[in-house]
């Protein structure tokens, strides 16, 4: 080979391997920084330090759901004063789309975004700021930049004057500003909430693991018993899957007026709680209820999860016919998890599950829409009920507990009670979690099922769960020696309707007297239904006498069968309707020992209700 070939060649190596191996072009970067300088106003004020991004323009986008709670809620409708700047100059911006903003930075790879947030909606699914606290929601206060998802960030936390609390799961970063906090991805900096303020901090250790509670507002509780019975509820959730993800672990709890539930995360939990439940044990168990609950979703939603939960798609809905796995299955193991712990008797739990069946079965919409049904629509009916819903669908969360509760003993009984749904979490976990690194489709759900069991269960999947058949309970209970028996809720005839006192007074004894009473919604095939009330009538007179109290009252004890004449107001015109009244199809099904159960039942039931404590 002639030597200025070879010398060409060893160049081109050299660039190649420069190219592969030399100095790395800047690697981009994005810092965070949130403040609110007038929280009175219901504003955080964000920035954005984007560097290292070498294209003409960079998109950004605001998340328009927020996981764990599937609705689009249009986070973007809350964002203004969205700018950007380099080196202390404006930059061109354009909005695209409903929520994505366009950056043209041609010249310059380091630029800064500002904006502002509207956050006045105080629930664990959303944003909120006011002068007592600032508590906030990732996916409705951050955007990031559409390309770079995966890129790790930085956030430092500026709190109001007179606030010296930041309570988050994310990790701080060392020797930093005060309040400066880590993510890996964006996926974690919007699954990790944010509470501000000077909330109350508690601790408690459960299996080596730290947990921190934050609790924002005034409420009275036995500060170690509420500690210590958290601990053992976190200890029994963690022996179902028997594997701890954790090192650390972050309750937030807001103690306001009216609670609106929880919301799991990656690394914690938003709690919203009456401040009155802990003054009674029914609210209290409640509490520990809803912390089991939401604690739960560490395994189950959050590492054992179907395939469309993760990594999210921010800009749309995620669909999956599985939610009623991942959410009623969480209800059933809250529920399981208290019971473990030794907070409720085998009695209470049996009681507890009956109301469940009660409810489901007497839903009419459990007829038309199956779970999987319900999983796949609850982007669109789930959070958005109406008058009628409770007529064309059911809630996968009470659904799917009976569904997983029958799992559960299904799979008890094929293994002679050597096995049950605790394995098939295990299972998931090892094999999809740890190993595959990726959730499961609903074939594979079933499959691991099967492997656990050692059977298949293709007809109950098939009819139970993506059909709308009504659930064996006698047969899938009695492998625990039990049994359900029903009765009628009423032998009188109903109304089939649900009527509201609007506007009214209520007297010393407690009856609503001299408001009006609104029809709001209508039971299907019932006497109601067939006989023309509409939702949003007003019930005027009941066979000519003025309705002046609950209309069930008024038609208390008459058969079925009996006519009754409705004298109704609708659309400002007087209406009136006669027809029959039908008996109620309700029914109250209860759980029930057998008279004599087998020790292999015996042996099941043991197994399926027993106590860590």
């Amino acid at each position: 080979m002639p030597h200025s070939r070879f010398r060409l060649l060893l160049a081109a190596v050299l660039v190649l391997a420069l190219g592969q191996f030399g100095p790395a072009v800047a690697a981009s970067s994005l810092r965070y920084t949130l403040s609110m300088p007038a929280p009175q106003t219901h504003y955080f004020e964000v920035e954005m330090a984007l560097s290292g991004f070498g294209k003409q323009f960079t998109d950004v986008k605001m998340p328009v759901w927020a996981p764990g709670s599937y609705l689009v809620r249009e986070f973007a409708k809350n964002v203004e004063g969205f700018q950007a700047t380099a080196a202390g100059k404006a930059l061109r911006t354009e909005k695209i789309n409903k929520n994505t903003w366009r950056v043209y930075h041609a010249g310059t790879k380091d630029f800064a975004v500002k904006y502002s947030v509207y956050a006045f909606e105080l629930s664990v699914r959303t944003s909120f700021i006011d002068a007592s606290h600032g508590y906030l929601n990732g996916t409705s206060v951050f955007m990031y930049p559409a390309d770079s998802k995966q890129l790790a960030s930085t956030l430092t936390v500026k709190p109001a004057a007179g606030w010296g609390q930041v309570s988050t799961s994310l990790k701080p970063v060392s020797g930093a500003a005060p309040f400066t906090f880590q993510s890996s991805n964006y996926d974690e900096l919007a699954d990790s909430p944010i509470e501000i303020g000077n909330q109350k901090i508690l601790s408690f250790v459960a299996n080596g693991t730290p947990h921190t509670v934050a609790m924002y507002g005034d409420a009275r509780y036995d500060e170690q018993r509420l500690l210590g019975d958290m601990k053992r509820v976190c200890e029994s959730a963690q022996s179902v899957v028997g594997q701890n993800p954790l090192d650390r672990y972050l309750f937030i709890v807001h103690n306001i007026d009216r609670g609106t539930g929880g919301l799991e995360h990656l690394f914690s939990t938003t709690l919203s709680v009456s401040r009155n439940s802990y003054a009674t044990e029914a609210g209290y168990k409640g509490f520990l209820g809803l912390v089991a609950h939401e604690y739960f979703h560490l395994w189950n939603v959050k590492r054992i999860r179907p395939i469309a939960l993760g990594p999210f798609d921010y800009d749309t809905e995620n669909y999956t016919h599985m939610l009623w796995l991942s959410e009623g299955g969480t209800s059933y193991f809250g529920d399981q998890i208290v019971q473990r712990a030794g907070f409720t008797t085998p009695e209470n739990y049996l009681a507890s599950l009956s109301n469940t069946i009660t409810r489901v079965e007497n839903t009419p919409g459990n007829k038309v829409q199956s779970a999987a049904e319900s999983s796949f629509d609850s982007w669109i009916k789930q959070y958005r009920p109406n008058e009628n819903s409770n007529n064309i669908g059911i809630s996968y969360y009470d659904k799917g507990q009976l569904l997983v509760g029958q799992l559960d003993l299904m799979v008890l009984n094929a293994t002679n009670g050597e096995k049950r749904f605790d394995d098939v979490l295990r299972y998931l976990y090892a094999e999809y979690y740890q190993k595959r690194k990726r959730g499961f489709t609903d074939e594979e759900f079933q499959d691991a099922v099967a492997k656990v069991a050692g059977r298949r269960f293709d007809d109950f999947f098939r009819t139970r769960v993506y059909g709308t058949q009504t659930l064996d309970y006698n047969t899938v209970l009695g492998y625990a020696g039990l049994k359900v028996t029903q009765t009628p809720a009423s032998a009188d005839g109903m109304l089939g309707a649900t009527v509201t006192a609007t506007g009214a007074n209520v007297s010393a004894l407690g009856a609503a007297t001299g408001g009006k009473y609104i029809v709001t919604s209508v039971v299907r095939d019932g006497s109601a239904w067939q006989g023309g009330l509409s939702v949003n009538d007003e019930i005027l007179a009941i066979d000519g006498n003025r309705l002046a109290d609950d209309p069930g009252k008024a038609l208390a004890g008459r058969p079925a069968g009996t006519k009754v004449t409705v004298l109704v107001t609708r659309e400002g015109q007087i209406k009136e309707l006669t027809f029959p009244l039908l008996a109620s199809t309700n029914q109250r099904y209860r759980i029930e020992q057998l008279p004599n159960p087998t020790e292999a039942q015996l042996r099941v039931l043991g197994k399926w209700l027993k106590n860590n404590k």
